[in-house]
């Protein structure tokens, strides 16, 4: 994936153009200022989370964990 630069300047009067340019081609935009990188422009991803990652803080007890089960499951039915 390449990157492009360009400088804040330009960036302000072209910023929509530069947006669908970044949408469109998937390439990372920087815009500088005085030469320097300053802000970095990427399409969004949506981040992938695993499967035990959106489990997390789900338990919201776990006093005996060797202690048999005593409840009627619902599945059990």
């Amino acid at each position: 994936m390449q990157t492009n630069q360009v400088s804040k300047t330009e960036f302000k009067a072209k910023a929509l153009e530069y947006f669908r340019q970044v949408e469109a081609s998937g390439e990372t935009l920087v815009v500088t200022d005085h030469g320097k990188p300053a802000v970095e422009v990427r399409p969004f991803r949506e981040a992938q989370r695993a499967p035990l990652a959106i489990l997390a803080g789900s338990v919201l007890r776990y006093d005996d964990p060797t202690e048999p089960v005593d409840v009627e499951w619902e599945a059990a039915r």
